[in-house]
């Protein structure tokens, strides 16, 4: 049986280990032990495989950054004209600079589609000092990338191979807004299709760490900090939950500007993942597609407290409110 040790940190008697194997052993005689989450066999393949791409994709994102600074020390202001350095015309004018082409007229002209409309500004951005030492830096960073795209595409392959029981799981994730196919991959992997090894979705929220901490003390509360969960459970999560807020009118936004007035940002983000999570439950415990609460889901929860709010700060700025009711409302 694997056991959580902070289930039974409190332990009294001395710390020795010998001590607290006798203590454990005991427990587990009683049945006081409450066995911890451990997942499939299937699903901790999958873990593997998610988590891994996601380190690739990482490193992605380095050696990106690491080209950008390469072309800042050689004078090739592209990332200033293109909107990604690493798309198809950029691509083509890198791989240029790479085989020896310094002329910014020759390099400009290998922009395509709506790039060409940039030519001039092209020209001037191509004008740098691209030196021996520039092209083998950048042709190194521009291998090791293409080496893991190459790698990402293989992960991403076997991933899909290794859902193929899950397949009606992953597409019923991808209907919560926000979370794309590769973030409902990520979360399966985490917590798994079965909902029944966790009993509500609070008891899911809690494993994950996405809800405030509970210590309390002889009756004092002491710091809610949220617990640590899975990181990797947390990155798809939070990718989730941004991009659901960047999407007009629908629950998760109006939960975040709702919140981050008063809350900020981190908490009010971090009570739009814990709305994710428990949807997330609630469809892979009944089957369910997801529905969107709306975006004017807390006006319309109490009409008549947020209209008695409203009024108030009419009052407040000096007016005279008058109620009537209208057609929609009779």
């Amino acid at each position: 049986m694997l056991v959580n040790a902070r289930h039974v940190k409190q332990v009294p008697g001395r710390k020795t280990d010998v001590c607290d194997a006798a203590w454990l052993c005991r427990l587990a005689e009683a049945g006081l032990l409450k066995a911890s989450f451990v997942a499939p066999k299937p699903i901790r393949a999958l873990r593997n495989l998610t988590r891994y791409r996601k380190t690739q994709i990482q490193e992605r994102s380095r050696e990106v950054n690491r080209l950008h600074k390469a072309l800042e020390d050689a004078g090739i202001k592209l990332d200033c004209v293109a909107a990604d350095v690493m798309g198809k015309s950029g691509r083509d004018m890198l791989d240029a600079l790479v085989a020896g082409e310094t002329d910014p007229d020759v390099l400009a002209q290998l922009a395509r589609r709506q790039m060409r409309k940039k030519i001039a500004a092209l020209r001037d951005a191509l004008a740098g000092h691209f030196d021996a030492h520039h092209r083998l830096w950048i042709g190194a960073i521009l291998a090791h990338i293409d080496f893991l795209d190459a790698h990402i595409e293989r992960l991403s392959d076997a991933i899909e191979e290794h859902l193929r029981p899950f397949a009606s799981a992953v597409e019923l994730l991808c209907t919560v807004v926000g979370i794309q196919r590769r973030g409902a991959q990520c979360i399966l992997a985490e917590i798994g299709a079965d909902m029944t090894r966790f009993a509500s979705p609070r008891h899911l929220a809690s494993w994950a760490g996405q809800c405030p901490g509970n210590d309390q003390s002889a009756g004092k509360r002491r710091s809610g900090k949220t617990r640590d969960g899975s990181k990797w459970l947390d990155f798809a999560l939070e990718e989730a939950a941004m991009a659901a807020i960047r999407v007009k009118a629908n629950y998760p936004a109006a939960h975040y500007q709702r919140l981050k007035p008063r809350r900020g940002h981190k908490r009010a983000l971090g009570a739009v993942k814990h709305s994710l999570l428990t949807a997330i439950w609630q469809m892979l415990a009944t089957g369910e597609t997801y529905r969107d609460l709306g975006a004017d889901y807390f006006t319309q929860r109490d009409p008549e407290r947020q209209t008695k709010r409203l009024v108030k700060q009419l009052q407040r700025l000096g007016h005279h409110v008058t109620l009537a009711e209208g057609a929609a409302a009779a």
